[in-house]
């Protein structure tokens, strides 16, 4: 009879996805600040300005990505909570289900 492993890669993937999703906004402006820095565009929460990457403008995706991270004044404590809730459900399930 085979020992069962503990799942630690579905723990590993399940915190990778919580940080993933907590942090993507505050990525998202520093990617928009990256880009805007190395092409020497004008970049703020008043407007879209132009910014010309390649040809093409990229001042209203600029400007999306910068604002979005807004959305880590929502994103940041509920990740807080799911890293909270994902280290309890960790340490219980390994200490009453895996305990030897």
């Amino acid at each position: 009879m085979s020992a069962r492993r503990f799942p630690w890669w579905f723990y590993g993937l399940s915190l990778g996805l919580i940080l993933l999703l907590a942090l993507a906004p505050v990525a998202s402006v520093f990617v928009a600040i990256w880009l805007a820095e190395a092409n020497g565009c004008l970049l703020n929460e008043a407007a879209a300005h132009p910014c010309m990457i390649n040809g093409a403008d990229w001042g209203t995706d600029l400007y999306a990505m910068f604002v979005l991270g807004w959305l880590a004044l929502a994103t940041l404590p509920l990740g807080g909570i799911a890293l909270m809730v994902w280290l309890a459900v960790l340490v219980i399930h390994r200490l009453l289900f895996w305990h030897r």
